[in-house]
Parts: C-alpha cells; structure tokens; sequence
C-alpha cells in the first residue's frame, strides 16, 4: 500500500549500526585502466561459490562491467567514478562513497571487506575505519612503499592486512610496511578446463580449420596510445594470406576503427578461454595478460608499456624473455615486429616456447585466496 501511494511512508532514515558479523564478504575493486582489480576479485568469488554456497557475496564498484557479475548471480552496488559526473569535486564524491558503503555494511553486516584498486578512497576508509568487528584487507598486486606518492598516508592503517598476490618477480618493500601481509601465487581467473577447444573456437569466429590464427590484445583501457602498435602489427602480420588475425578489446576501452576480410574483432569476457585456438599471441605486459599467456603455454610477441606509472612491466616480460617464453621488443617498427612474426611461425621455435612456459608454471592464487578468505569467514 506504501508502495502504490495509498498509505503514507514515513522514513526513519539510518539507524544506528547494531553490528553483527554474518558469513558475508563485500568486495570492492577499482576502476584503474583496465580490468585487473575487478579480475582478480571475481576470479576469488567465484571460487568462493564453489566452494561454499552459503557465503554472501557482495560487490560495490566503480567498474561499468556488473552484467559479469549479474551472469555469476552476485549481486552489486554501483559507484560511478566522479570522472562521470559534470564538475563534481571530490569531497562530494567521497561523502556519497561514504554513505553508501555504511548503507551496504548496515543491510549486509559483512564479516570480511576486500579492496583491490591502487588508490584507496577517502569516502571508503571513513567507511571502514570505525568498524572493528570486520575484518578488512587489502589485495595489493605490487606493494608500494608507505609514503608512495599520491597515496593517502593513513591508508594501510585501515586494513588488517594485505593479501598480495605475487608475479614473475617482486620488487616490494615489506620491510617498510608495518601490516601483515599473506602471499598467493598469482591470480588468474580462467582454469584449463574453462578454455574451448580449437575446433570450437575456430568455428565460432568463422575461421577456417587450416589457417594460422594470432590474437592480438594490446590495449589497457584508456591508457596511452597503441594505435600506431596496433597497425603495425596488423599490417605486418596481413602480409602472410594464411593468418588470420584475432583482436582483442577492452571491455571498458573505446572500439578500435580497424577492419580486414581476414581480422576478427572480440570484445569478450574472459579472452582466455579461445587461447587454445590460436598459434601464437601478440600482448603489452600488463599482470594479467602476462599471467594468463604463461599459464596456458601460449607463445608471446610483447611490447611492454613503459609509460605506465607504476606498473614495472618491463621488468615483469623480462623473466618470461629470459626462460625463452616470448620475445619482448621495446620500440616497436615494422622490421622488428616483421622479424619477430618470422621467428613465430616457425613449428619448432612455438614447441619451445610452449616447454619454456611449463618451467614458470605455478598455482592459481584465486584458490589459494578463496581458501584463505574462508578460513577467516569461519572463524
């Protein structure tokens, strides 16, 4: 009756936060430029699911890509970033921040909260830092110095501890962050029996069964521009008539303008599972680009960023170079990328590079998170 206007609904407004911890967990990933945070999360909750169905799981985020999570059956709360809104400033945006996560814990009385972003807000830590009965945490891919810039410098005092998924080499500074910090391998979200099969993907793009197929993914949301990377890539791999080039889009990215009678443009979720259907990859360095090549042995051409601000990508592609994985060019021009697409369509040299990749196999960290993460809903 309230509802239909034939009785009058009075609001009460808040009441005062009566807290009691249910086996509920709010996860809260960032935007950044790319799908990274959000990734990384959603690979851990839905282990969670699996492993245990009882769990309440919530998301709150900035990222525009909920119909992932609406798929997977978690529910979410959305937070547009304040880039979306006319001249808000950020104290507004951040109070508005505040008011909803109080809101959310209120209705949810979550027991764990998880953020996974670079930038921890100031509408969130208010939101966190007076609730003593959940625990928080704090997934750090690569784990900054204290005082890093920009960084708010209380920041680490809001969160119990951090989870910090590894990578092919860690240049952290543990020893300058007075948090405890637990260790995972590096989170992936794609299993081996999540990936299609070739025939599978192939007939899925249209693609015929003897053509030589390469998936290119050099983009990173908005960051930097790759379109001249691209076309050269493009253009050097639409000399060969047999290769049929897969390209791969961000989800969050704008769409690329590029079109072929032998290109394939994707604008999926995850990538990874066509892995299977391709000879070879063409990728930059980001964390989770490189994690998932390496783990389904697919051999690399990689242009790591070295724009980025503080993602070390070089150094990260440089391990995977070093075991004879991928081949890593730095300035990217016609006759370097021509030669490295020689090299790569050559069987033999693939072969090893499949081996070589085996050698920096390691557990997905998203079991290992999802394990831990439960352990601490039930105790």
């Amino acid at each position: 009756m309230e509802r239909l206007g034939r009785r009058e609904y009075k609001v009460s407004g808040l009441r005062p936060m009566a807290y009691s911890p249910r086996k509920s967990i709010v996860f809260f990933p960032t935007n950044g430029v790319g799908l990274g945070h959000f990734t990384r999360l959603f690979a851990i909750a839905k282990r969670l699911q699996k492993i245990d169905a009882d769990v309440e799981i919530i998301f709150v985020t900035t990222m525009p890509t909920l119909h992932l999570l609406e798929n997977e059956g978690i529910p979410a709360y959305h937070l547009p970033g304040r880039e979306k809104f006319n001249e808000m400033d950020a104290n507004t945006w951040n109070m508005i921040a505040e008011e909803m996560m109080l809101s959310i814990f209120s209705v949810h009385s979550p027991k764990l909260f998880v953020f996974d972003g670079v930038f921890p807000y100031r509408g969130m830590l208010n939101s966190i830092k007076d609730n003593d009965v959940m625990g928080k945490i704090w997934l750090r891919r690569g784990m900054s110095r204290a005082n890093a810039a920009n960084m708010p410098v209380d920041s680490l005092n809001h969160f119990d501890l951090i989870l910090h998924p590894t990578d092919s080499m860690d240049e952290e500074h543990v020893d300058e962050i007075d948090i405890s910090v637990i260790h995972c391998d590096p989170i992936i979200y794609a299993d081996e029996d999540m990936l299609m099969s070739r025939e599978a993907v192939r007939t899925r793009l249209g693609i015929p069964e003897q053509a030589i197929v390469v998936y290119v993914q050099l983009g990173a949301g908005r960051i930097n521009d790759i379109e001249s990377d691209i076309s050269i890539t493009i253009a050097e791999l639409g000399k060969y008539e047999n290769v049929y080039i897969v390209l791969g889009e961000s989800m969050i990215g704008e769409r690329l303008n590029i079109k072929g009678e032998r290109l394939r443009i994707i604008r999926d979720y995850p990538n990874s599972i066509l892995f299977n259907g391709f000879y070879f990859a063409v990728i930059a360095g980001g964390y989770n680009s490189y994690h998932e090549v390496i783990k389904f042995s697919l051999p690399t051409l990689c242009y790591p960023n070295l724009k980025t601000g503080k993602d070390n990508q070089l150094s990260r592609v440089t391990v995977a170079e070093e075991e004879g994985c991928m081949i890593v060019l730095t300035r990217v021009t016609p006759a370097k990328v021509s030669e490295a697409i020689t090299e790569l369509l050559k069987d033999h040299v693939r072969e090893e590079m499949r081996r070589n990749c085996k050698i920096l196999h390691r557990p997905n960290g998203a079991d290992q998170a999802a394990e831990f993460l439960l352990d601490r809903l039930n105790h």
